[in-house]
């Protein structure tokens, strides 16, 4: 509350310093509300077999970004065969019918180019960036593995292989590596999200080729994938060499298989211990149960983990980490996905206080989202975040790309990706209030409690 000064020249000079204050705080508002990045101007097009085809033309630099989205993930795999769509991520590169093992990625690297994957929840992705004047010679490569993939013995024995042994390294031997995949196992009963994209090393080695076989035969076909091309080319030229080299390649036979297994409501907290030997401290994870991404309250939402753990001004790293010192690090993030997923809060704990301490200070930062409307100054830094991800997130090609991907695939509507920030920059402080009070609450929570194991006898 603002103090009251008796003298009138104070209460001038305070009034007067308010009013401006004020201002440059709104005239900051509006400069900020004014920056965008460049509308991606696109086009869409779609070939008789299903392939769905988005176009950006950029010719600053003679440099393409060419993305293949197929709509599988691990939220598609059956229980007991896990793993498949991250399988299928290395499966890619070991040859097609006119392709050699390993040759894809030899002949994006011999032109100059790169080229990688990746697995997520929702989506297998492939991409190559490259000099502009070898798109043909890319179109065909994607093409010939989407059309004629060899999915023999030897190959799916080597990149289980593969497989396995990233998973040891990402999750198995890293200090605290099986948080993820606890808390949601304990979060999700029925939904696909109940196991993480890695997939386990038991599926994996109880699968058939067969089973695998049937897999690429049902999810990596054209009337299941999105082809994006941004950079230096000419839209018509692009179109015809797609259909050129895709339009031969049939379409599944039968339409694509979703689990139809929706997460049913959560009704009370649902709370899980863990012990694992290679982590060296006490730690407790709080995962909320939130909406999908580009639903009406992701925006919100996601905005509220930048107030609580966006850089060491955030709420959660002040009162934690920098004030109570009662953890070495704290911070939360939306996981926001097709469906809906969960909101993580997080504390690893400094030697002497306990997980139980943890969750109690989690609780309570969160909370304070819920008592009153975040402050105006607070709420813009956090805006201002997502004007500059977007921003600098638009810098190359492939970021240009992912985003018109993202939206095409997980959004439905590629037109997302030039409308979401307007979405962000028209959050209100009440909303933020709003949503904390509605999803930060026991009923949608899952408690992970880690301690360290005990010493070997």
């Amino acid at each position: 509350m603002r103090k009251l000064f008796r003298i009138s020249l104070a209460v001038f000079f305070a009034a007067a310093f308010s009013v401006s204050l004020r201002a440059q705080e709104s005239s900051s508002e509006s400069a900020a509300a004014e920056v965008r990045p460049p509308k991606l101007a696109f086009t869409t097009h779609a070939l008789s077999n299903g392939l769905r085809v988005i176009l950006l033309e950029n010719h600053e630099v003679p440099v393409i970004n060419l993305q293949v989205w197929y709509h599988v993930g691990g939220k598609d795999e059956q229980p007991g065969h896990t793993g498949f769509a991250h399988l299928f991520e290395h499966l890619m590169f070991k040859g097609s019918a006119h392709v050699g093992v390993d040759e894809h990625s030899r002949i994006i690297e011999a032109v100059g180019g790169y080229d990688n994957a990746e697995t997520t929840d929702d989506t297998t992705n492939f991409f190559e960036t490259f000099p502009s004047n070898y798109l043909e010679r890319v179109l065909w490569l994607e093409a010939d593995r989407m059309g004629s993939l060899n999915v023999d013995d030897a190959n799916f024995k080597s990149e289980r292989q593969v497989v396995e042994e990233e998973r040891r390294v990402r999750v198995d031997n890293q200090p605290y590596g099986a948080i993820e995949e606890d808390l949601r196992a304990a979060a999700f009963t029925v939904h696909g999200y109940h196991h993480t994209p890695i997939g386990s090393i038991e599926d994996l080695n109880k699968a058939t080729l067969q089973d695998v076989r049937d897999f690429f035969n049902t999810y990596y076909k054209p009337n299941n994938a999105t082809l994006v091309i941004v950079g230096d080319f000419s839209s018509e030229q692009a179109l015809a060499w797609t259909r050129k080299y895709f339009d031969g390649i049939p379409a599944s036979a039968k339409p694509i298989p979703r689990r139809a297994t929706p997460e049913p409501p959560q009704t009370k907290e649902r709370n899980v211990a863990k012990s694992y030997s290679n982590t060296p401290l006490p730690a407790v994870v709080i995962g909320y149960k939130v909406p999908s991404r580009y639903a009406a309250d992701a925006y919100p939402l996601d905005l509220a983990s930048n107030i609580l753990a966006g850089g060491e001004s955030s709420r959660l790293y002040q009162s934690l980490v920098y004030k109570d010192q009662i953890a070495v690090q704290s911070a939360g993030f939306g996981n926001f996905t097709e469906d809906p997923n969960l909101f993580w809060a997080y504390a690893i704990m400094n030697p002497g206080h306990t997980p139980e301490d943890g969750e109690k200070a989690l609780v309570a930062v969160l909370d304070g989202l819920k008592d009153k409307p975040v402050a105006a100054k607070e709420l813009q830094k956090a805006k201002n975040q997502e004007i500059a991800g977007f921003i600098l997130g638009r810098d190359t090609d492939e970021e240009k790309a992912v985003a018109l991907a993202a939206a095409a695939v997980i959004g439905k509507n590629p037109d997302l990706a030039n409308t979401e920030l307007d979405r962000y920059l028209k959050v209100t402080p009440a909303e933020i209030e709003r949503v904390a009070k509605q999803y930060f609450v026991p009923q949608r929570a899952t408690v992970l409690i880690v301690k360290p194991a005990a010493p070997a006898q």
